[in-house]
C-alpha cells in the first residue's frame, strides 16, 4: 500500500466528486488518505494482518463500485466504515470465530439484566479450563457451536454494533460517529443484541 496522504475537507470532496465521474486516480487518493484507519478497525476485529489486508481489498472494490450512492451529507469515512464493519463480519462468519470473540456472555440473572441495561461492556473471552475428558470437551464444542449460531442470526445492525463494542472495545460515542447513528441507536441496539443472545441460548450458560 502506498503511504498515506492528508487531505483537507475541501480537497477530499473535489476528490469524491471526480471520483464518483469514474476518475480513478482521485479514487486511489482517497483510498491512501483512509486506508489506515480502515485497516486498523478491520484488524482489529480480525485480530489476522494478513486477513485484514484481504478484507480491505474488498471492502475498497465495494466502495468504488457503490461510489455513486454517497450524497456527501456525512464525512466519506463516515460513510466507508459501515461498509468495513459489514466485510469484517461478513469474514468473521466465515471462519466461525465469533464464539472466540464473546464468550462468556453473562447469565440472565438480574445482575446480569441490569449491567446490560446499564450498557456496561460484557466482559471478553475467558480463556477454557483445561479439560482432559471427551465427554466434557464434547460438551463444550457444542455450547460455542449453539452460540456461533446465536451470534450468526443476529440482525446485521445488531452484530455490527456488538462488534465494535466487544471486540474493539469502542465506546458508544465512538461507534455513534464510527456508524453515522445517534449514541442512543447504538445504545438500543447493544442492549437488544445481547437480549436476543441471552433469550436464543436460553439458560444454558456459554462456557
Amino acid at each position: 500500500m502506498a503511504d498515506a496522504v492528508d487531505i483537507t475537507p475541501e480537497a477530499e470532496r473535489e476528490l469524491v466528486a471526480r471520483a464518483r465521474q469514474g476518475n480513478e486516480e482521485a479514487f486511489g487518493t482517497l483510498m491512501r488518505s483512509h486506508y489506515d484507519p480502515v485497516f486498523r478497525l478491520v484488524n482489529s476485529m480480525l485480530r489476522d494482518e494478513h486477513s485484514a489486508r484481504d478484507v480491505c481489498q474488498e471492502i475498497w472494490l465495494t466502495v468504488w463500485k457503490n461510489l455513486a450512492t454517497f450524497r456527501g451529507d456525512a464525512k466519506f469515512s463516515t460513510w466507508v466504515h459501515p461498509i468495513a464493519t459489514r466485510r469484517a463480519i461478513d469474514h468473521l462468519r466465515g471462519r466461525k470465530r465469533w464464539f472466540d470473540r464473546f464468550i462468556p456472555f453473562l447469565s440472565d440473572d438480574e445482575e446480569s439484566a441490569a449491567e446490560r441495561s446499564s450498557g456496561e461492556r460484557v466482559s471478553a473471552a475467558r480463556e477454557a479450563s483445561e479439560s482432559t475428558d471427551p465427554r466434557q470437551d464434547l460438551e463444550k464444542q457444542e455450547r460455542r457451536e449453539r452460540f456461533e449460531r446465536a451470534i450468526a442470526s443476529l440482525p446485521p445492525k445488531q452484530r455490527a454494533v456488538l462488534a465494535l463494542r466487544e471486540v474493539q472495545g469502542l465506546s458508544y460515542d465512538e461507534i455513534a460517529e464510527n456508524l453515522g447513528i445517534a449514541r442512543g441507536t447504538v445504545m438500543s441496539r447493544l442492549f437488544h443484541a445481547r437480549r436476543l443472545l441471552v433469550q436464543k441460548l436460553g439458560d444454558q450458560p456459554c462456557e
